[in-house]
């Protein structure tokens, strides 16, 4: 470890040795910075002698740490072999640019920072130096004398320093002495070399720019950097122009397209517009949502594993498909899929079913890209209702990178260890990210079926969300049902019926048979249910005959919903289930169906009874009964005539009170009921049969 040119060095076996303790590094990781260009070299170790020093601050931070354990702050170190030299912050911010009346380069660059470093360490060893002149005046003046300065005196600190620090100042005395004249009467400037950047170099007009920008942009020819240098000196040599100079080299072409002002102007046209904004367009720095639900991703990607298919005669081949995956950005977890052979507003629609009915929550934020269908007026008016916000990436205008990048350790971190691996998409560069399809043709025979295909990458979705998320160390799956969202409304069966049901196009009739609607060529049967299970009786009484349009969820034929349509749109009524069947012949009954067939036979009887005996009140009450003119009701059928008057009149005495009766009696429930009260009732003057 030593300074060198004022910054401090490491030696490779400072870093790599081990016996005086564990290594700060292995000689493989030494080796890997160093050609991958990972550290900055402040002295290469080529020649006889000569050692190589790598700077100590560019060395990443796991092994600055560990080189201090094992031998201490360098800086406190050396800090005694450090001379003392006062860097001019004046200088550096002048090299530098930044400012307004900063230095900048005859083309506008700022210089290089090897450069700015150079000239500051100049001017700063030129202020000591200086410093030095001023204390040999200041003695001369003292002593009264015309004693002249000793310039070797500062020459011999001039280099001194040179050795400590390293800087680049004239080496003999003459150049030094007229360097520091020119530095205290000019200033900064001086220390610039002029060979860098000089004017006289640039031959390439602004007109000869233009051209050369043109020709690069060119697609009908394409040119090579080889033909544009020699259509540009052919023009040049056409033009006649003195002041237009031909170009000396192709390297002078690429020189200029390449400067960073230039290449805005030619890169769309050579590389494509979302090539040219993924460079030049500013990236946004965001911060991951710290809940769940705060924003989901929905995208689709090729599900990278091959399985069977068969060919036209019938031969096995392999076969891909696609995958859209609706994703938690807090927790990476896989809420909801769709495996589809495209990416379609249907497959999406899947996707965040599945999702919200995973979540048991409507995300507050989706984003999705402009594929499959997502401009369609269906489309946004879904996503406008399942969401606060919805909103879709910009064309060229890859959605955020955490999708894409979870995509990909997804490939490589879980479906990458089974064979049937299609490898990851063409950008990867690394040799594991590509199949071996020799194996793969070799053993197509045992490759997935379609439905295995499906059941093992639900199976890889599960290894996923049950791994641990790398910045917290728990499980996806536990992060997402641990955090709690208050914004993120619950997702209730209200949501299910307006997100994902279809609504008949023409109404139906609900009849003894219930209600009945045709679904792709399919015929279903509904009636509504109560809370055990049997057919509704009030609703049936309320509502047979009635007109009803009908919600249905295509992916859960079992139930749906009876709705009425006015003008202010449709109003559900009832939920419906599918019609109870039992079998025919009693050898196949069950017990259950049995007991079924009672209830719904007695219950039949109880709503005839019903309906009978109240409309024979209302001709009571109106005063049209067949027995108010001397005439008979027909009695019920399975019931005497006598026990039928009495019903009759039970009823009576129950929708027309007399004043001084007593409560009216609860209605009957059954015809067994029915009788039993009956044959406990006694004889009332007041009876209607009576006042007849």
């Amino acid at each position: 470890m030593e300074r060198y040119n004022g910054k401090i060095g490491v030696t490779k076996e400072d870093l790599t040795r081990n016996d005086d303790g564990p290594a700060v590094m292995s000689v493989s990781n030494y080796d890997k910075l160093v050609n991958r260009r990972r550290v900055y070299m402040l002295r290469d170790g080529k020649g006889l002698g000569r050692y190589a020093l790598v700077e100590y601050s560019s060395l990443p931070e796991r092994f600055r740490l560990r080189f201090e354990a094992k031998y201490g702050d360098p800086e406190e170190l050396l800090r005694d072999d450090r001379p003392a030299l006062v860097i001019n912050a004046e200088a550096r911010r002048y090299f530098s640019g930044i400012d307004k009346d900063a230095y900048r380069l005859p083309n506008g660059d700022c210089l290089p920072e090897e450069k700015i470093d150079e000239y500051t360490q100049n001017a700063s060893v030129l202020d000591a130096l200086l410093e030095e002149v001023r204390r040999q005046r200041l003695g001369r003046n003292r002593l009264k004398n015309k004693t002249r300065i000793i310039w070797e005196n500062i020459y011999a600190s001039s280099e001194r320093m040179r050795e400590e620090f390293g800087h680049t100042l004239p080496a003999n005395i003459a150049r030094l002495k007229d360097k520091l004249r020119a530095y205290e009467r000019e200033g900064f400037e001086v220390l610039v070399s002029k060979k860098f950047c000089n004017r006289n170099t640039a031959k390439i007009t602004e007109r000869g720019g233009r051209l050369l920008i043109a020709l690069r942009r060119s697609r009908v020819p394409v040119y090579t950097f080889e033909q544009i240098f020699e259509e540009y000196n052919r023009r040049v040599a056409e033009s006649g122009n003195p002041k237009w100079k031909p170009l000396q080299s192709v390297n002078a072409v690429k020189a200029y397209l390449e400067r960073p002002e230039v290449m805005p102007k030619w890169y769309a046209a050579v590389y494509g517009e979302l090539a040219a904004r993924q460079k030049f367009d500013r990236k946004q720095q965001t911060v991951l949502p710290a809940v769940r639900d705060a924003l989901w991703y929905g995208d689709g990607t090729k599900l990278n594993l091959y399985y069977k298919g068969r060919d036209k005669d019938g031969r096995p081949v392999l076969r891909t498909t696609t995958v859209y995956e609706v994703i938690d950005a807090y927790s990476e977890m896989l809420l909801g899929y769709c495996i589809c052979p495209v990416e379609n507003a249907d497959a999406q629609r899947k996707a965040f079913r599945m999702a919200v009915e995973t979540s048991g929550h409507k995300p507050y934020e989706i984003v999705t890209d402009n594929q499959g269908g997502q401009k369609t007026s269906s489309a946004q008016a879904f996503m406008r209702r399942i969401c606060r916000v919805s909103r879709r990436t910009a064309p060229h205008q890859p959605q955020a990178k955490t999708i894409e990048a979870l995509f990909g350790r997804l490939q490589s971190q879980v479906l990458h260890s089974n064979w049937r691996f299609t490898g990851q998409n063409i950008t990867a560069k690394s040799d594991d990210s590509r199949p071996n399809l020799e194996f793969i043709e070799a053993n197509k025979d045992s490759l997935y079926t379609f439905e295995e295909l499906c059941e093992a990458y639900a199976e890889y979705r599960q290894v996923w969300n049950d791994m641990r998320h790398p910045e917290t160390g728990i499980s996806r799956r536990e992060m997402y049902e641990q955090s709690v969202n208050a914004e993120a409304p619950a997702f209730t069966q209200a949501d299910l019926i307006d997100l994902f049901c279809t609504e008949t196009e023409q109404p139906s009739e609900f009849t003894s048979y219930g209600i009945a609607i045709q679904v792709d060529g399919k015929r279903y049967r509904y009636e509504v249910l109560d809370e055990l299970g049997m057919p509704d009786f009030g609703f049936r009484a309320k509502h047979t005959g009635r007109r009803f349009y009908v919600k249905y969820d295509p992916e859960d034929m079992t139930r749906v919903w009876l709705c009425t349509k006015s003008a202010l749109g449709l109003r559900i009524v009832s939920e419906a289930q599918a019609y109870v069947k039992v079998h025919r012949a009693m050898q196949e009954q069950t017990s259950e169906e049995q007991a079924f067939l009672r209830a719904t036979i007695e219950a039949n009887k109880q709503a005839r009874v019903r309906r009978q005996a109240e409309g024979y009140a209302l001709e009571v009450e109106h005063g049209v009964a067949p027995e108010q003119h001397g005439l008979r009701t027909p009695r019920l059928q399975g019931l005497s005539r006598r026990d039928t008057e009495r019903i009759y009149d039970l009823y009576a005495r129950q929708t027309v009170p007399h004043p001084e009766a007593e409560a009216a009696e609860e209605l009957p429930l059954s015809v067994g009921q029915i009788e039993k009260q009956i044959s406990n009732m006694t004889f009332d003057a007041r009876t209607i049969y009576n006042k007849l």
